[in-house]
């Protein structure tokens, strides 16, 4: 077997040959003399790494150690500190002989004028050096420069030697000599401007800048967009459409305007770097919510907070949740902030639970700290047993459970309209009077010709003002049973359009296309002109504008629960005054109504006849103003007063009742200490210790003579105006605990009028969209809509945050594979980026990894 042979044994065999060669090669014309040539040790000692004090640099040739020698990283720095200073020169008048006495020869000075530029003299030694070769050499290094660069040259008679010049020998006569080499070497050490390293740098700066930019386009995009609620994405993205979508025509329409900015993006950016994916688009908008989500965590912090919360299934048939939490700020200002759109499997109790606590825990948001829940009032919310407000409070017995105030409201409405007939029957002819004028085209035309001749024919007679925005035309608007505010706009919308109605009815009822058609407009036509719809049309309009400012201010972000039940109070007061005292000029009202439209008065001191023959609930003959005083205007108003009662008086009232104890408004007047002490005891055991409780009482008694004096603190409208004046004039310091009962009770849900509006604008989300859309882009495209906070966002800080999720994905790496010649530029500064074979290869078995 034959024994394999090393690699070292290759390179030992090929110095040893290299070497017998040139001593074959030697000549006696050598201008080195074999005393003077020194062998480059094998071995190099090296000082140690430690920095070196370049003004402690050796100056004379002759002493100094080998260039290599020098920590690598200073090598350079020590190169120019030499080439600065420029070579060791020593001029004397007299320089030590050498040889024999009959032929002695010693240095001259005007060698220096000779060779200026790297010839250097040794007075230790008596030798000259070769600074350029010096600076430059190598340790394994060509033998004949040894003498020049180690142990200095000194031979004196081969200096003045014409052609064979050891100086000029040195030089060489070949453009490539080591020596020429060295000397470009120091020119090019000295002109920092050229190095590579430097025009790296410029180009990778100037390649950062334009990413940067063409970044900070689509960012400023995609939160343009968010903002307004705007579709991102366009049918046909192609650059031959005509129309590429939002996203990509809002970039064009910027570039238009800005030469730099066109010059960075759409046709000229890279493919691999244009920034405008939809990929890229979903992780800018995650970056936005997670943003926002960040800020609101942190401004919760350790505080109590309420949830409000409601379910919808969307037009894709998915069922999702929004989420809100309430919460009260440093400055004491309530705030009620979106934090996402939860998918869920299906809508029970044990779901949304589990949804939900899944969402808070993810952000680190304490379960314990829950303090009230807000639903719209549905079995699977409020259930005493089984709803999610039992289930929530098994785990938090103190988040007490509100019924949304506005929902409870339009509940009222509703059942008053169901438990009077006449109310009943009027709204089932004003939903199909609606349907029958508004079911076309052409009847719109006809409804809106008809009321501008009768508009036109009011000014004309001065009925009317003219001016800017007055007499608009309109068209009737339907009632829907879950939208606050749309039976008063219904309602308004008829009396407004009043007689163009009639003139569109009579208009189907004479020339309908069917028999149908025209037996359902001559139906509806007699039921608009009767005495009994006019009146009851009257009748709801005048308790919806009575309700109607309930349910506007029930809608506001950030509403108190205290205001909320100070309207209650005096929406059911102003009803009771009608009641007692407003029949006779709502009677008036009415007949000068029908007076104007030609309808027929009944004779209101005669006997009302409920319908052909006696019926059997009457008894009693009663007048027919005692039924529509009694029975339909009394009875109303006696149901909608009852409702309210009734939907506004449970086991949480009391909560609230208590409440009012802190009311600020009249002076304090309803300042009470042993409700106030009572509401934090009963309430809110989890959140005062026994000691805490006798300090409360205390803090109370100063309270009630400090506050109600104070300058700054007079005239306040709500507890929520307390609460901001208690953190703006530092009283909150002195009052803590009561602070802490004020932000407790502000936390409480009036209404779900924030998560109503975020569930309207996912359900305008156009299915196409929506149905491939994974919920976590869904929930951040609704969550970058907090445009408080997200227009505040530095938009560096959002490129920094961009790049960081970029470079974690698998297309970045993927992206980095797919370079050809290894060049990668970065988005952040530092070198451009010059990978090497080698690098690429790591970079695609990451990629393929990934």
């Amino acid at each position: 077997m034959v024994k394999s042979t090393t690699i070292d044994a290759f390179f030992k065999r090929k110095i040893i040959e290299d070497q017998k060669h040139k001593e074959s090669d030697a000549t006696p014309s050598s201008i080195l003399s074999e005393s003077l040539v020194v062998e480059p040790p094998k071995k190099i000692q090296r000082v140690e790494l430690e920095k070196i004090d370049i003004a402690s640099l050796e100056r004379d040739p002759g002493k100094r150690p080998p260039i290599w020698s020098y920590p690598l990283n200073q090598q350079d720095e020590i190169r120019r500190a030499y080439i600065n200073w420029g070579p060791y020169q020593v001029k004397h008048e007299n320089y030590p002989s050498s040889g024999s006495k009959k032929h002695a020869r010693h240095f001259c000075s005007s060698w220096f004028e000779l060779f200026p530029s790297w010839l250097e003299y040794s007075p230790s030694i008596d030798a000259t050096f070769c600074l350029s070769c010096y600076l430059f050499s190598k340790p394994n290094g060509r033998v004949e420069l040894s003498a020049f660069v180690l142990g200095g040259f000194k031979n004196w008679k081969k200096v003045n030697n014409g052609d064979n010049c050891a100086f000029l020998r040195h030089v060489g006569k070949n453009p490539n000599s080591f020596h020429r080499i060295a000397v470009k070497a120091c020119n090019d050490l000295m002109n920092a401007s050229q190095h590579i390293g430097t025009f790296i740098e410029k180009q990778s700066f100037e390649q950062v800048e334009i990413n940067r930019l063409r970044l900070q386009v689509s960012i400023d995009v995609v939160r343009w967009l968010a903002f307004q609620g705007c579709a991102f994405r366009g049918r046909d993205e192609s650059e031959k459409s005509l129309n590429r979508g939002n996203f990509h025509q809002l970039i064009k329409l910027l570039a238009s305007y800005n030469d730099k900015v066109a010059s960075v993006v759409q046709e000229n950016a890279p493919s691999n770097a244009s920034y405008t994916s939809p990929e890229i688009q979903k992780e800018i908008l995650y970056i936005f919510s997670n943003k926002v989500r960040k800020e609101i965590c942190q401004e919760i912090g350790n505080s109590k907070f309420c949830i409000i919360v409601d379910e919808a299934r969307d037009e894709s048939k998915r069922e999702q949740m929004a989420l809100v939490l309430r919460y009260v700020d440093k400055e004491g200002c309530i705030c009620e902030r979106f934090f996402g759109v939860i998918h869920v499997r299906d809508t029970m109790a044990l779901t949304l639970k589990e949804a939900i606590f899944s969402t808070l825990s993810q952000h680190n948001l304490a379960i314990h700290n829950i303090r009230g829940q807000g639903y719209d009032g549905a079995s699977n919310m409020r259930g005493e047993w089984n709803g999610l407000q039992a289930l929530i409070c098994h785990e938090c017995p103190y988040a007490y459970y509100i019924h949304c105030l506005a929902h409870r409201l339009q509940l009222a409405l509703v059942a008053a309209s169901r438990e009077v007939a006449s109310v009943h029957q009027f709204f089932s002819n004003l939903v199909f009077i609606i349907n029958i004028v508004t079911a076309s085209s052409k009847r719109n035309d006809e409804l809106k010709e008809a009321q501008a001749i009768e508009i036109a024919t009011k000014i004309a007679n001065g009925e009317l003002e003219t001016g800017r925005g007055l007499n608009q035309i309109g068209t009737l608007k339907r009632a829907g049973d879950t939208r606050w505010g749309s039976h008063l706009d219904s309602i308004s919308s008829l009396l407004k359009m009043f007689n163009a109605t009639c003139v569109v009815l009579s208009n189907i009822a004479a020339d309908g296309g069917s028999y149908s058609q025209r037996g359902d407009a001559n139906f509806a036509l007699n039921q608009l002109l009767s005495f009994g719809f006019v009146f009851t049309l009257h009748l709801m309009k005048d308790i919806m504008e009575i309700t109607h400012h309930l349910c506007m201010a029930l809608q506001r972000k950030s509403q108190d629960i205290l205001n909320g039940m100070h309207l209650v109070s005096s929406t059911t007061k102003l009803l009771k005054n009608f009641r007692d005292s407003g029949w006779n000029d709502f009677l008036v009202k009415v007949k000068l109504f029908c007076e104007q439209h030609q309808i027929d008065i009944p004779d209101m001191n005669a006997q009302y006849i409920a319908r052909r023959g006696r019926s059997r609930g009457h008894h009693d003959e009663i007048s027919v103003e005692h039924y529509y005083r009694v029975d339909i205007f009394i009875a109303t108003i006696d149901y909608q007063l009852q409702e309210l009662h009734s939907r506004f008086n449970d086991h949480t009232v009391e909560l609230l009742v208590l409440s009012t104890a802190l009311d600020p408004r009249n002076g304090f007047m309803l300042f009470k200490i042993d409700d106030i002490c009572k509401l934090a005891e009963k309430f809110y055991p989890n959140d005062f210790m026994e000691q805490e409780l006798v300090r409360l009482r205390i803090e109370l008694q100063h309270f009630e003579l400090d506050i109600p004096n104070h300058p700054e603190l007079q005239e306040l409208s709500g507890i929520h105006e307390l609460c901001q004046g208690l953190v703006k004039t530092r009283k909150s310091v002195m009052y803590p605990l009561i602070d802490r009962l004020i932000r407790l009770v502000l936390t409480l849900p009036v209404s779900t009028a924030t998560t109503e509006r975020l569930v309207l604008k996912n359900e305008s989300s156009p299915i196409s969209l929506k149905a491939f859309m994974l919920d976590t882009n869904l929930s951040a495209s609704i969550s970058s809509f907090d445009k408080q906070r997200g227009s505040s966002f530095a938009i560096y800080e959002m490129i920094n945050k961009a790049w960081n999720l970029l470079i974690k994905s698998k297309d970045f790496c993927k992206n980095l594979c797919d370079i050809q010649d290894g060049r990668l530029q970065f988005i952040f500064g530092g070198l451009a980026g010059t990978l090497i074979q080698k690098s690429s290869s790591m970079l695609n078995d990451h990629a393929k990894a990934v």
